[in-house]
């Protein structure tokens, strides 16, 4: 293993269990991402530098430390949607990331700290991305009409 991934592992009568810390990264940043309030996950440039060299490949605006005991420590950096409350949204993504690491790897979250590096307007985005679906719209309604003058005739 010359890429040094730090691995949660634990032996039992049928043979050993390895879960990668990228494995865990993953999860945390899809619970994160999922949250209401939400705009995505936020990755600073130093953090992306120092994981190129690292050469880690764990999620962007997410770092997990593998401790003893089966414990796990997280640290999230995500940007949160304008008009929600940041500190109820900054508890959810704790809340939501806890539970999935913990249901789906077994491990035992002792820690997640969050990192809110900005705010986003993204329901404006939202909008735009809703007016092509209301043009297609508008050509069904237009053969409809024709329809209705046939039937006039």
């Amino acid at each position: 293993m010359a890429d040094h991934k730090e691995y949660w592992s634990t032996e039992s009568d049928q043979g050993s269990i390895r879960i990668s810390e990228d494995v865990v990264a993953s999860i945390a940043a899809l619970a994160a991402s999922e949250t209401d309030g939400v705009s995505g996950l936020y990755s600073s440039v130093t953090r992306d530098i120092v994981s190129f060299l690292s050469k880690k490949n764990l999620s962007k605006g997410v770092r997990v430390e593998l401790g003893e005991e089966d414990t796990v420590k997280v640290e999230i950096s995500f940007l949160a949607l304008f008009g929600h409350n940041i500190c109820e949204v900054a508890k959810q993504v704790q809340d939501n990331v806890k539970s999935q690491i913990e249901s789906m790897t077994g491990l035992n979250v002792v820690e997640i700290n969050v990192h809110v590096g900005g705010v986003t307007f993204a329901p404006a985005a939202e909008e735009k991305a809703a007016e092509p679906e209301e043009k297609p719209a508008q050509t069904a309604e237009k053969p409809a009409g024709e329809q209705e003058e046939n039937a006039a005739e």
